[in-house]
């Protein structure tokens, strides 16, 4: 089969399509006939070593979101059947891309996946699981926090995958959000019912103060500007500490895999209930163009790798 590597750690050249042997199901697991993974910001961090929790050594396959066909069924499995349309998220921060979703096949563990509802294609349903999860967990820690619902959340990023999850979620959560939009992309962001949307250019200490800021960017200082004395701050990435006399609470949201959550955000998706985008597909052997265009920003929507 074909599949795209990480030789080294770089830039997108590094991105090398190689022949690799087929994978076989290991008990507890499925292979899977790869129809779309998408493309991650957290892929080009991994390729140039910048990723959360340590760096990797090469050669590693990048990819965390796959949706595709069960080729076949490994002993002791019983979730799943030949054939059945599948979605799911490798957990990268554990498999450290062996394997990872860059490839024609992949041998996945059961746990990993949820059955894919007919109404939802394969391309979308790759934009679904490290992107709503993030913001669905992250979105958690403001619940924690005691929030009241009705009270104003900002969300930095939300033209982004994880922001415009967030975003969506909050609303369902009853809060009142402030959404911040990338230039020119106001629409997209006004349409997923964000109370108030504010650009990119904006001082978002002038947005302020709100009750808690999820900042998908993150932006950091910039974003906790925002937030009340004593409010809460939840960023998808280490940011600086806030001067501590505010008594700001900060949280560090890094992905983990919830299978029963992801079930229902997939549902949800494929219902209507909540919306994502791409931007455009690719072939899988396209990989490293695909790393430039995800460096060279300006994407609205997900960039999805495709395969068949």
């Amino acid at each position: 089969m074909l599949g795209v590597v990480a030789a080294a750690l770089g830039g997108p050249e590094v991105l090398q399509v190689t022949e690799l042997a087929e994978p076989e199901a290991g008990p507890g697991q499925v292979v899977v006939r790869i129809r779309a993974v998408c493309v991650h910001p957290a892929d080009v961090a991994a390729t140039t070593g910048e990723i959360p929790r340590g760096p990797v050594q090469p050669p590693f396959s990048p990819g965390w979101d796959i949706a595709g066909e069960v080729a076949s069924v490994g002993p002791g499995t019983a979730d799943f059947g030949v054939g059945d349309r599948v979605v799911g998220m490798i957990p990268w921060y554990l498999t450290r891309g062996t394997p990872g979703g860059y490839a024609e096949f992949v041998a996945a563990d059961a746990d990993w996946l949820v059955r894919l509802p007919d109404e939802l294609d394969f391309v979308s349903a790759s934009t679904v699981p490290l992107n709503a999860q993030t913001a669905h967990q992250g979105l958690s820690l403001v619940s924690l926090a005691m929030l009241p619902a009705g009270s104003s959340i900002l969300v930095t990023g939300a033209s982004g995958g994880v922001g415009g999850f967030a975003a969506q979620l909050a609303l369902q959560g009853g809060y009142r959000v402030v959404a911040q939009a990338s230039h020119g992309d106001e629409k997209w962001v006004h349409d997923l019912g964000a109370h108030e949307v504010v650009p990119r250019s904006v001082d978002l200490a002038e947005v302020g103060p709100v009750g808690a800021v999820f900042d998908a960017i993150p932006l950091g200082e910039a974003a906790a500007a925002a937030v009340e004395d004593r409010g809460i701050v939840v960023a998808t990435r280490p940011t600086p500490a806030i001067v501590p006399a505010r008594g700001v609470r900060q949280e560090l949201q890094l992905i983990r895999l919830d299978r029963e959550l992801l079930a229902d955000l997939v549902v949800q998706v494929a219902a209507g209930q909540l919306r994502t985008r791409v931007a455009d597909t690719m072939p899988l052997t396209e990989a490293a163009d695909a790393h430039r265009r995800v460096l060279a920003g300006g994407l609205r929507g997900k960039l999805v790798l495709t395969v068949g």
